[in-house]
């Protein structure tokens, strides 16, 4: 698709995932707008050598409309912007959970999208530096993006695509599922499940050194590279555990596991953790 005619919008172009969408737009042949409310952000991005447009200005003019707010603002920005915006034009937001909650204000003749990077893969294979360094991706380590796009135009989904392609580069494949989707995976996934065991183990790091006495280095290295092999064991498969193994395995499922931890994937608990990352009821208070 030819995108050298295309404007994109960056809300909020001074924030940690503002700055890194930006980065990549102004090396494509996006017409790339910023736009930011914070004087010291403001200040940032005049250090960037990039030049302001008002958030409004902006909205009015652009093809595809990135917010790059926290969640919690979502609604507000989108019911200031999406008003302004011109027929045919993408509100494309990073996070599913407000789309989810139905705090975005929409229009019949503005699409809607969401994507969100999967960051680089654990068991990507890396040939340089920069690939190592990158853990976040959209520098140069590829990822993968999953998205969700709402409306019948094919064409309209193609410009997305290519914007989301572009902000998230370098992009392996995107993925299209539906909103509810893409809610299950981020936060249910990825933020209730592989981010807090994520943070388990550091504090299993910590109780190691701390409590026990072993020595940082030995404990670090032993759990660095016994991660590596959990993870490759068993989502890819690649050697099976030994019969010790699997009985320590048990031992802690019953010590440390609930019963019934499945119950994060239904509906009713879904609504309860969004209803919390997005503030909800302090809200409409």
């Amino acid at each position: 698709m030819a995108t050298e005619n295309k404007t994109v919008a960056v809300i909020g172009a001074a924030g940690k995932m503002g700055q890194r969408v930006s980065n990549n737009l102004v090396k494509s042949d996006f017409r790339t707008l910023f736009a930011e409310n914070s004087p010291k952000g403001q200040e940032l991005i005049r250090g960037l050598g990039r030049e302001l447009t008002d958030s409004d200005e902006a909205a009015k003019q652009a093809d595809v409309v990135i917010l790059a707010v926290p969640d919690v603002v979502l609604g507000a920005v989108s019911e200031q912007l999406v008003p302004l915006m011109k027929p045919g034009a993408v509100l494309l937001t990073l996070d599913p959970a407000a789309a989810y909650a139905g705090l975005l204000t929409r229009r019949d003749d503005v699409h809607n999208a969401v994507a969100h990077p999967c960051h680089p893969s654990v068991f990507l294979e890396r040939t340089t530096k920069e690939e190592y360094a990158d853990t976040f991706g959209g520098i140069a380590a590829p990822q993968e993006v999953v998205a969700s796009f709402e409306g019948p135009d094919a064409s309209v989904r193609e410009l997305a695509e290519a914007v989301i392609r572009t902000m998230y580069a370098p992009v392996v494949d995107v993925h299209w599922v539906t909103v509810k989707q893409l809610a299950v995976l981020e936060p249910t996934l990825v933020e209730t499940i592989a981010c807090m065991v994520g943070a388990l183990l550091t504090e299993a790091l910590h109780e190691t050194v701390h409590t026990v006495g072993v020595p940082e280095p030995a404990a670090r290295a032993m759990l660095l590279g016994h991660t590596q092999v959990a993870l490759a064991n068993t989502l890819k498969g690649d050697n099976p555990f030994s019969d010790a193994c699997l009985i320590a395995m048990d031992y802690g499922r019953e010590s440390i596991v609930k019963d019934d931890w499945k119950k994060v994937f239904e509906d009713d608990e879904l609504d309860k953790v969004i209803t919390r990352m997005l503030r909800i009821k302090e809200i409409k208070r």
